[in-house]
């Protein structure tokens, strides 16, 4: 049985935008290449879930051997969970997706300045810039540890 990916990284099928020297910050091109990489990426997570769904189906057996069963059980588990941080990320992807139709992409949440092209395309759903993200996890960090 395989195990499970977890596609929690944005696609490495694009290229990289290149902004042209003194180009606006999230222009009509700019929020176009984005929505293409959450669009590409939300189609792999979905093809994810119908192979995942076939081998649930195909791969159901009825083991005699207890062993075998929970062997097979507890593969089908780590897929299932799988699924479910995907569908969770679905959701993130869809919510990204509205803030580029709404024109409120690109920019950090918590102070406002550009979170910036190379890291968005790193991780398109960014809602913070480097440095509230570090800091947020520093206090996380804090309160948890």
């Amino acid at each position: 049985m395989p195990v499970a990916e977890i596609k929690s990284e944005a696609p490495k099928k694009f290229t990289p935008y290149d902004p042209a020297p003194g180009e606006e910050y999230m222009n009509e091109q700019q929020l176009a290449h984005f929505r293409q990489i959450l669009l590409i990426w939300k189609q792999e997570l979905m093809e994810e879930v119908d192979r995942t769904v076939r081998h649930l189906q195909e791969e159901a057996n009825n083991f005699a051997d207890p062993a075998d069963r929970a062997t097979q059980e507890e593969g089908f588990n780590l897929e299932l969970r799988t699924r479910d941080r995907e569908r969770k990320l679905l959701k993130k992807i869809n919510e990204t997706i509205e803030n580029i139709d709404e024109d409120d992409y690109g920019f950090c949440e918590a102070c406002g300045v550009e979170i910036g092209i190379r890291r968005l395309e790193a991780r398109p759903t960014a809602t913070l810039c480097v440095d509230c993200k570090t800091l947020s996890e520093l206090k996380e960090k804090q309160l948890g540890g």
